[in-house]
């Protein structure tokens, strides 16, 4: 039990680091400059250890079935923690930022679902290439250039990344059952996605 608590405590937290890392994406009139200080989220999560669903999800065919109740724990955890930072962001004085989160969320919900789909399934490839590279890449400098070159590609393409949706959808606090289907969606889309490396690597070592 207390290691279930725990577990789902460091889901909230990488929800939380993903959080500041949107807000100081909305933050910044420039997007390049809003992607390159985004990476703080994942660098945090990485470096703490803490629970994010699109670096955990690529690791399902290689865990025991029980691994696919974690993740739904971590997608929660995760929902939990950009909740927390975007309305929590509203009640501040820099609130105004959630006028370019309407703006992004409108945006995204305008879109078609396969259109989703697809970027989320391409976002979650450059996940899984950021967090694998930074837990095996033999090379210290190497491991931090995955991470944000994994980051700043994904925001800089227009890719569907589940769970700084959950903030964006918080902060402009447009959640419906329509968000929901989306939310579904960008999920379904990051999971497939980060799944295509590892498969193929053990096609190949079979």
């Amino acid at each position: 039990m207390k290691k279930a608590v725990s577990s789902f405590l460091y889901s909230v937290l990488g929800g939380v680091c993903i959080g500041i890392g949107g807000t100081v994406f909305l933050s910044c009139e420039n997007r390049v400059t809003g992607a390159v200080f985004f990476c703080l989220g994942l660098f945090a999560i990485c470096t703490f250890g803490f629970n994010l669903f699109t670096g955990k999800v690529g690791y399902v065919f290689e865990r025991p079935p029980a691994y696919v109740g974690f993740l739904a724990s971590v997608w929660l955890g995760n929902l939990a923690g950009t909740a927390l930072v975007g309305y929590g962001i509203r009640l501040t004085r820099i609130a105004g930022i959630t006028e370019k989160a309407a703006a992004l969320c409108q945006a995204k919900l305008d879109d078609s679902l396969i259109s989703i789909f697809i970027l989320s399934v391409l976002c979650n490839i450059l996940m899984f290439i950021a967090v694998d590279g930074f837990q095996n890449n033999p090379h210290e400098v190497g491991k931090y250039i995955g991470v944000f070159l994994g980051v700043i590609v994904f925001i800089l393409c227009g890719f569907e990344h589940c769970v700084a949706n959950m903030f964006y959808f918080s902060a402009a606090n447009v959640w419906s059952g329509r968000a929901l289907l989306y939310m579904l969606v960008m999920t379904l889309g990051n999971a497939c996605g980060g799944v295509i490396i590892p498969l193929c690597r053990r096609l190949k070592e079979t």
